[in-house]
């Protein structure tokens, strides 16, 4: 597959649109078959000591993809792939995209409404999760339009000694799946493939919807972010392009989770289309996350703040040399500026000739669309927008462009906004607009300012929202599964402070009369919760309150509770 110069517009606009990179025509599979064929022989992922090589790893994708079409998976169906960073995980990701079919990634820990939302809302007809999270389906197939689920296991990944380690411990945790279960397993799947012989490839151009992300979109209500072919390789190029220190063969630490944009458009779609190498982390702590970049001697790491922070506190990085790091990424969440000292020196350190570079973005432009320059640093600021992304600072509900220096709304425009929220025109014409300019910008309701060198300072969030370990939790959502609850007459939820994850979760609830606030309830309530909501996003504490505090419109006055919170927590009090 060749590139051509995009001369056209991006999807959603017309007119002409000056481009500085020349993006690739084509899809994302496409992509990575191209990569392929100019380094067939260098490693494309690890995992768990094992490696990959680009040829190995297409295969791999072709024989998934006739087992897909085998199966009877067609063009604009929708796959959902609740998985891990594995090597199963990713030949899904884009054997769905080879067949013409539409992945919607969720979070395997998503609690089993969610996952009976996310299935019915993408609608879709086949699923893949690990043995571990069988259950969780299982108890929602009935409720879905799923006709068949796909069984895999981390154990059929590993080398052999690693395998039998694996079985004596965390193997040994898994719950069976009956014998006779209703559900394909990976290998039985994979040998399908030898029952499809040709027209498993359907071709998809730039425009075509390929990935759903699911986010609290710019109103905290759960919406699926429909993203393009086109949308997932312009952020490859353009990350390659704010890194011009990256070779083909530079190992990047891929623990970020592949639901998630950072992830899968980042740490793993930006590598394996430019040639690079991901070293798959299915699940990670601070720890094991320091010992893989030692090990691996990484180029590239990406994180959140927290941890980040966890990282500095382990003694057993004492020592340790990081020289073969080019590019440390911070995400998800706002880096203080005083961590951002620390890392840096924590960097110095260890040899580590850079610094960390602060980005921002938003799952309706797939992940990070702004960047520090690895040449230059503003204190406070999230850095410069990516090649032919464009941001603007706006007055808030309007058209109108700020000055330099004055706060507004930051909106976002390019080749990696999104082509629409799913089944929500309403949501879709309220965050994409139109502007006089004839580009279409996502409102994002997060609040900056831009100086008169284009940095970008981030200020705030216009929208409520508690950001939690980088997750994004709306609490709207979690009030509203409270309020079903027959013993909740009204709740508010709120982020208090927590010295690793930054906030964590607290519900205040008022009850109905003839409940009675015991801990028997408290207790009721959790576990109503824990069937309704993912672990991340948990409350860790109810708190019971005979009255809520109320604004002048009668609604209950969150920021007061807050600051209650705070002064319970702060020294003087």
């Amino acid at each position: 597959m060749d590139t051509i110069t995009a001369k056209r517009p991006w999807a959603g606009q017309t007119g002409e649109v000056p481009l500085n990179l020349t993006y690739f025509e084509g899809s994302m599979s496409d992509k990575i078959e191209w990569i392929a064929g100019k380094y067939p022989d260098n490693i494309a992922f690890d995992f768990m000591g094992r490696s990959t090589t680009y040829r190995q790893m297409v295969r791999e994708i072709e024989r998934c993809a006739k087992a897909l079409k085998t199966i009877g998976v067609r063009a604009d169906d929708k796959v959902t792939i609740a998985m891990p960073n594995c090597p199963q995980a990713v030949y899904m990701f884009y054997a769905v995209n080879l067949v013409g079919a539409i992945a919607n990634m969720v979070h395997p820990l998503s609690a089993e409404k969610e996952i009976e939302f996310y299935l019915n809302d993408s609608q879709s007809v086949t699923a893949i999760t690990l043995d571990q999270f069988y259950h969780k389906f299982e108890a929602v197939r009935e409720r879905t339009g799923l006709v068949n689920i796909i069984i895999a296991s981390i154990k059929d990944a590993l080398s052999r000694p690693i395998r039998a380690g694996y079985m004596l411990t965390e193997g040994r945790k898994i719950r069976k799946i009956p014998r006779d279960a209703p559900v394909i397993r990976w290998k039985d799947f994979m040998k399908l493939s030898g029952h499809c012989f040709y027209r498993y490839r359907v071709e998809r151009k730039s425009e075509d919807p390929a990935v759903i992300l699911y986010s609290g979109g710019t109103t905290g209500t759960t919406k699926g972010i429909l993203l393009t072919n086109r949308n997932f390789n312009a952020l490859s190029q353009q990350v390659i392009a704010s890194n011009p220190m990256f070779q083909p063969g530079d190992k990047m630490l891929a623990a970020m989770p592949l639901f998630h944009g950072f992830g899968l458009g980042v740490c793993i779609h930006s590598m394996l289309s430019e040639g690079g190498r991901c070293i798959l982390i299915p699940r990670f702590t601070a720890a094991s996350y320091a010992r893989q970049i030692v090990k691996y001697r990484c180029n590239f790491i990406a994180g959140v703040p927290t941890l980040y922070e966890a990282l500095l506190r382990l003694p057993d990085m004492k020592g340790k040399d990081l020289s073969c790091l080019k590019g440390v990424f911070s995400g998800g969440d706002s880096l203080s500026v005083e961590l951002k000292k620390k890392l840096d020196r924590f960097l110095e350190e260890h040899n580590a000739q850079i610094r960390v570079r602060e980005g921002y973005g938003t799952t309706e432009t797939v992940t990070a669309c702004c960047l520090t320059p690895p040449h230059k640093f503003k204190e406070g600021s999230i850095g410069v927008p990516f090649p032919d992304t464009y941001i603007k600072i706006v007055k808030p509900e309007t058209q109108e462009e700020l000055p330099y220096g004055e706060e507004g709304e930051i909106l976002l425009s390019g080749p990696t906004v999104m082509r629409e929220y799913m089944n929500q025109p309403d949501e879709t014409a309220r965050t994409l607009r139109r502007h006089a300019d004839g580009l279409t910008w996502v409102c994002t309701g997060d609040l900056g300012y831009q100086d008169e060198e284009g940095f970008i300072y981030f200020r705030g969030r216009a929208k409520r929202m508690i950001v939690s370990s980088g997750y994004n939790i709306y609490p709207g959502q979690i009030e509203n599964i409270l309020d079903s609850h027959e013993k909740v007459q009204m709740s508010c939820v709120i982020g208090v402070p927590d010295p690793y994850r930054m906030q964590k979760v607290k519900a205040f609830v008022k009850l109905t009369p003839d409940a009675a606030p015991t801990e028997e309830t408290r207790e009721e309530l959790l576990s109503y919760c824990r069937k309704r909501i993912a672990k991340y996003a948990m409350p860790c504490d109810i708190e019971f309150k005979e009255d809520m505090p109320k604004t002048l419109v009668g609604k209950v006055a969150y920021r007061v509770l807050e600051e209650e919170e705070l002064s319970k927590r702060s020294p003087e009090a």
